[in-house]
């Protein structure tokens, strides 16, 4: 594996990813662009080393994903991306993108949806799950950090559906599933770290506050 730091491949889907995301806003924010999501996918892929195909499939991931859910099929993202950025990088998208409905054709809900991709995620390539890991660590690390830093929790967990709990356990879900399927890159101690940070949070967030004594 080649690594990797600019190359105009990864502009060019940085560029494409940035037109598809132009008018949506980061989970609950009115300010923040989502186009910063695949940007920090991409630098997190390219801290750890990733080739090119990796951190170019980390920039798509959110735009193959859109695409599924819309319930475009195969063929149409084989033109719409495939053709643009290799076969490689969209077999890694499609193994592990939200699909709208399962093998047998029926539909999935959201729920489902997610449960759907940890599934596959067992069996998918390494290039797949290093996807995986970054974009839940992007993800994680975006909810700790605003976490740790406002004066209304409530607000920021929010932004996800489900409580509190939910929402670690779906993030604990996905390191567990990377770890069945063997995936024992660095990046799963970071994630890890940042899980175990989100679960301390959420316990504490539950825990009364001690009465003071009269």
């Amino acid at each position: 594996m080649s690594v990797t730091g600019y190359s105009d491949r990864i502009n060019h889907a940085l560029a494409y990813a940035a037109k598809h995301h132009a008018q949506e806003v980061w989970k609950g924010s009115s300010r923040v662009p989502y186009f910063t999501y695949p940007a920090n996918v991409a630098i997190i892929l390219t801290r750890y080393g990733q080739d090119d195909d990796t951190v170019v499939a980390g920039v798509l991931h959110e735009v193959v994903s859109d695409c599924m859910r819309a319930g475009q099929t195969r063929e149409m993202l084989q033109e719409r991306v495939g053709t643009k950025f290799g076969p490689v990088v969209l077999d890694a998208l499609l193994s592990i993108a939200e699909r709208k409905t399962d093998d047998d054709g029926v539909e999935l809900s959201i729920e489902e949806r997610k449960a759907d991709v940890l599934d596959r995620v067992v069996a998918a390539t390494d290039r797949a799950r290093w996807i995986v890991a970054a974009t839940t660590l992007h993800t994680g690390g975006s909810l700790l950090a605003d976490l740790r830093r406002t004066a209304y929790p409530e607000t920021v967990w929010g932004r996800f559906s489900g409580e509190r709990d939910e929402v670690v356990a779906m993030f604990r879900r996905t390191v567990q599933r990377l770890g069945e399927g063997g995936f024992v890159a660095p990046i799963m101690s970071e994630l890890t770290g940042i899980v175990d940070a989100l679960e301390r949070l959420a316990t504490e967030a539950d825990t009364p506050a001690p009465r003071l004594a009269r």
